[in-house]
């Protein structure tokens, strides 16, 4: 398995969500984009009314990279909903950095928790953008790590003290992972003793971060943010299309919704290289393919590209 990528489904604004965290994080750039055309369009009028969208020419998908790490930005249509339950949480050097990134990201957006000293953090803030997506911005300082925007799981509601399971679960599931750090509320502490304040984990040596919170939140796990999984072989493909989809449910164009409610998309690392070729119509007939398989089939993926 090469990596995981998260993956941003918007209504019908992800270029211009897209470029606009271009224009405010360092290290960021655009990939490849594919574009919506009237077969694609064709295949869309097939789904129910709520779930079609777009017009031609208009984005489909796109690859980009914030703080040199990649992301995917898709249109998907009203279907798509994004929560707080996941969130990014920034790392930055500086308190200028901080209040930089709050100040533009909060702009028509709604602030969860006001830039603050907070103990944990000299200077932090989570806030929710006017797209949807939620930030968590932190000064690091000196203390700078590698990976600089982690995703951050907060399991609430009927998934509250689950976080620890979870964790476990995709660890198993998912080669190449670990457990960093758990730290677990005391007897007396602000949450129940023993379910997870913070945790650390790595998937695919990525960083991810996850606690639980029994506050009445108004929102769970949506598949508006995803983790899109490139692997090397079918057999990879086949593992983890039946791992993560125990207890949770196999859906269209090689998605996954685990028993927690978070979203996965299990795909071959070759539909990437494929997407670089300028060739519109090859595209074109890749991303049709895909939109009639469930889990997703290496030789098929590459008789539709290459017909």
């Amino acid at each position: 398995m090469k990596d995981i990528i998260p993956c941003l489904c918007f209504k019908d604004r992800a270029e211009e969500a897209m470029n606009n965290y271009i224009s405010l994080f360092k290290d960021s750039h655009c990939g490849p984009v594919i574009r919506l055309d009237e077969a694609i369009l064709h295949e869309l009028s097939r789904l129910p009314p709520e779930l079609r969208f777009g017009s031609p020419g208009s984005m489909l998908y796109a690859s980009f990279e914030l703080c040199g790490q990649k992301f995917f930005a898709v249109n998907g249509g009203p279907h798509f909903k994004f929560t707080p339950a996941i969130s990014f949480f920034v790392h930055c050097a500086s308190k200028k950095e901080v209040d930089h990134l709050f100040e533009k990201l909060s702009d028509n957006g709604n602030v969860l928790m006001p830039l603050d000293n907070y103990g944990f953090s000299e200077r932090f803030g989570w806030l929710q953008d006017k797209y949807g997506v939620s930030w968590q911005l932190n000064l690091a300082g000196d203390k700078l790590p590698k990976q600089l925007i982690v995703p951050f799981l907060m399991f609430v509601g009927d998934k509250y003290g689950k976080a620890e399971e979870a964790i476990n679960f995709y660890v198993s599931s998912i080669p190449g992972s670990d457990i960093v750090s758990i730290t677990r509320y005391p007897a007396n502490g602000a949450e129940p003793e023993g379910t997870v304040q913070h945790a650390m984990f790595t998937l695919l040596s990525k960083n991810f971060m996850a606690i639980d919170s029994s506050h009445p939140h108004a929102f769970t796990f949506t598949d508006g943010i995803s983790f899109y999984i490139n692997c090397d072989t079918q057999e990879e493909i086949d593992q983890l299309w039946e791992g993560l989809a125990t207890g949770g449910e196999q859906q269209e164009c090689g998605w996954v919704k685990d028993r927690y409610g978070v979203s996965w998309q299990i795909a071959p690392a070759i539909i990437e290289e494929l997407r670089k070729d300028p060739d519109c119509t090859k595209n074109s007939h890749l991303t049709l393919a895909i939109l009639k398989m469930k889990k997703l089939e290496v030789n098929k993926i590459e008789e539709a590209f290459n017909s």
